[in-house]
Parts: structure tokens; sequence; C-alpha cells
């Protein structure tokens, strides 16, 4: 997985000249900002509706503060109460989700900044961003669309500039990370709330010597199954104020920046209500519904600073412009005009009332707490209604997106995590939909490993995504009524049958199966297992040969084929290579399996979490004893709090951090970094080789509640990717990962008592 990261397409195809795009990783060179907001030429105004800003509008140089001074300003005081500070909640309803009441903003803002939310469409493309408000990736959006779902995902819309009048007096609610460390406005000081309820809920209070505090409530909502993203204002106290929305808009490829430049098209086709920019010809139109009153007045906004994107070495530096402003009046002494509200959309019906906007929003809340209907408690609950995300369309059927916010579909995550994010929930039809998808994508044997971001052509360097889909095929079927399995076995069969004959005969990779029924896979140059990672020329960790993980899965296919296929054939290959596995991979050296054997070096004896599917999958493979030895040096070199190593500490390649340019971080990803998803192979593993046992099963949920206090750590609700080999593991990578979320929920129903 480490080489995912490198997918990204190229500046030179991208929208417009390619010339407003800046990518990749390298040295930043433009200059200190000189103020963050310009006035731009004025360029291809097409609209007849154009206005003029007033000029006396201040510039962002003139109001902003230091980042390290910001925090020790002290912040007005609060008269009105606001909810006791919550990170979590004890009931089984999982919504909300978080609930953070902000008692000293200086204090808790960074707290915050760390923490981030998801608003996925169900087609690919997202809303993303910080409890803080500010954005610290590339990533961090607000129409983000997947152009051909799921892939081609496009930045339409990256942010707004908000602030709140009561009468002449301007209060900002919006905060931005400006270079070179410059947070401005002051947005984060009126901030006292934050949830997601279902989705990011933000409170904040203006507080006004001798008058009343005014409370404002701003959320961002997408409604499943469509390209748009809802921004709602609502006025909960004080008598009258207007909010005054600059959306920030750039148009490309969302693993780029944008930089200042003349391509971009300035013009708007304004309506009532209504709005439309189109800033590029290679691109979707911008569409904007809205109940305030829109004025033209194009500008660039320069210099935004993505912190998480310069610690992981790649351009950090956005320009972003904005083409006007959309003002909203709110009273709260009316219902009609309490409540100001835009949609962001690339197909949106050609009038929009607030009444059908409401109606999205009471659909898409019903939807989200129809997930889990069974959830018995709120670790379930949370990442039962988690799962959802990571489900998308894909062609006219279902796929499984690897992980927000810079992973497509890939089919090795894709077929791991089904286990968890259908099965375990009992999404059976969203499973078959799934399978049957890729069953039709089988070439050669093999299983594509993924579907690129631009094109169709679809890429097969994994040896073992093919072998994974056999098992979750098998544990679908598994789980069916006798008519309902039948009927399903006879589509997947076939799928089933080319992935068994591709392997025993020999495919792509020099992948086939040896004389000792056992399958060799790779070369020097090749990166084929889960463990990828590949920078330039580089392959950290180069496992060609008869890898462990993948020798459990064929045998475990051999069987499945032999039932699924009613051929015995298939059972005596199974038996064949059975013997070998036992004879050839165990290492009396360090009481384990070695990781890889028949490499050009020898037999790899470096111990590694490869071996605990020797212990989790259905066929035993080894005796009660060595199995017994396997587990017992798993959790002596490999296991953490959140989850297993992915390299022994006593290793001379041991990296007990995940950071830095990717060069660095490609050499740590399978080097020792911790990954999640592997608890779920572990718990399985000592449900198997212990028996399944109250006292059992108590200790492994004890151990799995340890990961309750990173639902709320990184992406809120989600497990990441990836942490840190040494303590205290800080989560790193996506903070978003389809199979993290899915194993550990697969454990977490194992595991109850």
């Amino acid at each position: 997985m480490g080489t995912r990261r490198k997918s990204r397409a190229s500046a030179s195809n991208a929208e417009g000249t390619g010339k407003h795009l800046q990518k990749g990783s390298g040295k930043e060179t433009r200059g200190a900002v000189k103020g963050a907001v310009k006035k731009s030429s004025g360029r291809k105004k097409t609209s007849s509706s154009v206005k003029k800003r007033p000029s006396a509008e201040k510039t962002r140089s003139s109001r902003s503060k230091k980042f390290a001074s910001s925090f020790r300003k002290s912040t007005s005081r609060r008269k009105a109460a606001v909810p006791s500070k919550v990170s979590h909640l004890s009931t089984e309803n999982p919504f909300p989700i978080w609930d953070r009441a902000i008692e000293d903003p200086q204090r808790e803002f960074e707290d915050l900044y760390g923490r981030e939310w998801l608003e996925p469409d169900g087609l690919g493309g997202f809303a993303s961003g910080t409890a803080s408000g500010v954005r610290t990736r590339c990533y961090h959006a607000l129409l983000l669309v997947a152009t051909r779902p799921p892939v081609e995902r496009r930045v339409l819309v990256n942010d707004t500039e908000e602030t709140v009048f009561i009468g002449e007096e301007r209060y900002p609610i919006k905060t931005h990370h400006y270079i070179p460390e410059v947070l401005h406005p002051d947005g984060w000081r009126r901030l006292v709330r934050f949830r997601l309820d279902p989705w990011p809920i933000w409170t904040f209070r203006i507080v006004r010597e001798g008058e009343e505090d005014v409370l404002l409530e701003k959320e961002i909502f997408v409604p499943k199954g469509r390209p748009v993203v809802v921004v709602r204002y609502r006025l909960l106290s004080g008598t009258e104020a207007r909010v005054e929305t600059i959306p920030l808009l750039s148009g490309r490829d969302y693993h780029t920046v944008m930089v200042v430049n003349d391509v971009l098209n300035e013009g708007a086709a304004v309506g009532e209500g209504t709005v439309v920019w189109h800033t590029y010809p290679t691109l979707p139109a911008v569409q904007c519904r809205h109940n305030g009153t829109y004025e033209h007045n194009p500008r660039w906004y320069y210099q935004f600073h993505y912190v998480v994107e310069r610690y992981r070495g790649e351009r950090f530096v956005e320009d972003l412009w904005a083409p006007g402003r959309i003002t909203f009046p709110l009273n709260s002494s009316t219902q009609r005009s309490s409540e100001g509200w835009l949609v962001f959309g690339t197909s949106l019906p050609k009038s929009l009332s607030g009444r059908a906007v409401s109606g999205w929003a009471e659909r898409e809340r019903s939807r989200r707490e129809a997930l889990v209907p069974r959830a018995k408690d709120r670790v379930e609950a949370l990442l039962t209604a988690s799962a959802d995300a990571y489900l998308v369309k894909r062609g006219s059927g279902k796929t499984i997106v690897a992980g927000y916010p810079w992973f497509t579909d890939w089919g090795r995550d894709t077929f791991i995590s089904l286990r968890g994010l259908c099965l375990a929930t009992g999404r059976l039809e969203e499973a078959r939909a799934i399978l049957l998808q890729w069953s039709r994508a089988v070439d050669k044997g093999m299983m594509p490993n993924r579907f690129p971001d631009e094109g169709e052509t679809a890429e097969f360097n994994s040896v073992d995504a093919s072998l994974w889909f056999v098992i979750a095929a098998n544990e679908l079927l598994s789980l069916l009524p006798e008519g309902e399995r039948a009927r399903l076995q006879r589509r997947l069969a076939p799928a089933v049958g080319k992935i068994l004959r591709g392997y025993r005969d020999g495919t792509r990779f020099n992948i086939h199966m040896d004389q000792d029924g056992l399958i060799f896979a790779g070369a020097s140059d090749t990166q084929l297992t889960w463990m990828d990672a590949k920078y330039n020329n580089v392959v950290f960790t180069p496992r060609h040969g008869k890898p462990v993980e993948v020798e459990a899965l064929w045998l475990n296919a051999l069987r499945i084929g032999a039932r699924l296929l009613n051929d015995p054939s298939w059972e005596s290959l199974y038996r064949r290579g059975l013997r070998s596995f036992r004879s050839r991979f165990w290492n009396e050296e360090t009481g384990c399996l070695f990781d890889v054997i028949d490499t050009p070096s020898g037999d790899d004896g470096a111990i590694r979490p490869n071996q605990i599917f020797a212990l989790s999958l259905p066929a035993p493979l080894l005796s009660r004893e060595r199995a017994a030895a396997v587990l017992a040096v798993v959790e002596r070199e490999l296991l953490t709090p959140m989850g297993l190593r992915s390299l022994s500490r006593n290793h001379s390649n041991y990296e007990p951090r995940y950071g830095g340019d990717r060069y660095s971080r490609d050499r740590a990803y399978h080097n020792g970094t911790v990954w999640p998803w592997l608890i779920g192979p572990y718990v399985e593993a000592c449900l198997r080789v212990r028996g399944r046992s109250p006292a059992v099963k108590k200790s492994l949920r004890n151990l799995l509640s340890g990961f309750e206090a990173h639902l709320f750590e990184a992406g809120v609700g989600h497990i990441s990717e990836i942490a840190d080999a040494d303590p205290p593991h800080k989560p790193r990578g996506c903070p978003f990962q389809a199979w993290s979320v899915g194993e550990l929920l697969r454990a977490w129903r194992l595991t109850k008592i």
C-alpha cells in the first residue's frame, strides 16, 4: 500500500493548461504572504449582474496575527452556559458521535485542529475538514467530487470565508492558516461547541458589551448519492444578524494544489437564488443554490498553509479564487428568516427551496439512524455507522473505498474490509453487489489490485487480492439461506475457478504454483503483497518468493474451491501444499514461522505479522502446539494497543516513527509501523487457538476497548490507517481507513460474550 500515494495525476494532465497546479514533494519557493486577499484583475466577467465590491474592505494583512501569539490573547467572557465537555456519550445510539463544549478556545483550539470529520457522498466524493474549521490538508474541501465514480476526483469548492454582522460590527466565525504561521481571521475565538450529530455542527457565541449574546449555529452535510454539499446557518439567540459567506474555489485534481493563474474563468451566471461558476472548461461547472443575496466580485486569496501536507513532505501552499459573496439576513423572531442555506453541487435542480433542503436533511438523518438498529453498545454503534462511509458506487454496482482522503477502491482492501463493513453489519446485499461487480474484472486468473484515478486500465500488481476474493465470497455464501446461497454460488464460482487455475498454471509477475504445491510470486523489482512500499526503484520490503500469508490464503482458497466447484482435485493440491507448508515454514531458531521462503538470499526469518494468517483463516495449517508458539511470539514482539507492528523491534530495519518526506515514510511503512487492521486476524487467531470461552473473550475485549479513545483522536468515529511503532503510537496515514474500521468491527463482534 505504500506506493498508493504515488498514483497521482501529473500536473501536465490537470485541468486548464496545468500551469495553475503544483504537486509532489519539493522545496516551496514562493515568497512570504504580502496580504491574504488581493483584488483580481476582473478578467472574463461574463455575467450582466456583476457588481463592484466596496473598496473599503480591509485585507487580511492588516488584521493577521502570528500563530503563537494568537493563543496568548485573552478571550471574551461568556455569560450563557454551554453544555459540559463530552468526548463521547455512553448511550448505544451513536448520535451525536462526538459532542465537545469548548470552555477555553486558547487551550483547546490546537486539540480540535487535529480532529477530522468526513462527509462522503457514496460516489467516491466527499467533504472533509477539522473540528477547528481550519483546513490542514490539500484534501480538505467542501465540494470534492468523483467525476467518474468512484475515481477521477476533483476539488471544486475548497472552503468559505464567513463573517457575522450585527449592525455595522463584524465578527468573523472562520479561521484559515496562512503562510508563514498566521491564523486569520480570529473566528476560532467565538467557537464554543463542536459536535457530529450526525454531521459536523459548530456553535459560535458573539459577546457584546452590555448586549445579549448572539449564538449562531453552522452545519455541513452531504446527502448520500448526490455530488452536493449543504451548508446551513441558524440563529439560536439574539434578534438580528446577517452572515456573509465568500466561497473559495479551485478546480483541480485532489492530490494537487492550485496557484494564482490567468486561465481560470472569473465569470458567473447569476439568477434569483442561483449562481454558476465554470472555472475551467474541462471541469464540471459549480452550481450554487441559496436563499441569500449574491454579489459578484472576483478576487484571489493567497498562500493558504496546509500543515499536514508540509509534515508529509508534499506541496503545502495554495491560492484560492473567491468569486463573490452571499449574504443571509437572519432574524430569530421569525422561523422563515432564522436560517440561511447554500448548496454547492454539479447537478442541482434549477430551483431549490428551504423546505427541499430540510427534506434532504431529515431523510439523511433517518437513513443514518437506521444503519445501527442492532448495535448492542456504543463502540459497535459508532463503527457500524462509520462503515457506511466506505461503501460507494462503481458503474452499476458497488465497491469499497480503501480510505479517505487519498485512496480509491483497491481489490485487496475491498475483500478484507467487506467481511467487517458488510458481513458483520448484516449488509449482505451490498456485499453481494460488491463481489459480483469485482468478479467481472478477473483477468488471467487475477483480480485487479486497483483501478487508477485516471483512465480505464486496471492494475494487477497484487498476489493476494484474488485469494482474498475467494475468502470473502466463501464467508458471504456461508451466511445466506440455502436457495439464495446456491444461486449466488453459481454466479461467483466461475471467478473462483479462473483464479485457482490461473495461480496453478501461472499468470502475471511470475505468480505460479511450484512443485511443492505452494505459490511463488514476484521478482526483485516487484512488490505484490500488502507490504508493497516502493519509492522510485527502491522496494523497502522485498518479499518475492513464497510469502507466508500468501500460502495461507492459497491453501484456504484450495479447500474452498474444492467445495464451491465440486472438484476434488483442488483438495488434493491442498494436501500437497499443506505438507510443504508445515515442513518448510517452521523456523526453529525463532519458534515461529518464516516470513518468506525461497527468496534469492534464502529464507527470511524476520518476525512480521503475516504469520498470523496461518492461524486466523479457517483451514488449520499448524499443530496446536506450534500455533500457540506463533501466537506467543506475535504477542511478545508485535502486539500494541493500536494493532500489530509490521516488524519486530529487534530487527535492524525497525523504524520507530512514521513521518517525514515520502522516502522516509515509505521506508517506515512496513518496517515497524503499526497497522490497526491486523487486530482482526489477531483476535480470530486467539479464538481459534485458545478457544472461545468467556474468559478468553473478556481478555480480548479489554484489549479492543483501548481503541475507543482512538475513535475520537484523529478521524472522529473512525480508525486510522497506521500508527507509530513506538509508544504512544500516534495515529498516522489516512485518518479514515476501511479495513481498520472493518476489522475492528469484526473483532468486536467476535468477542461478544
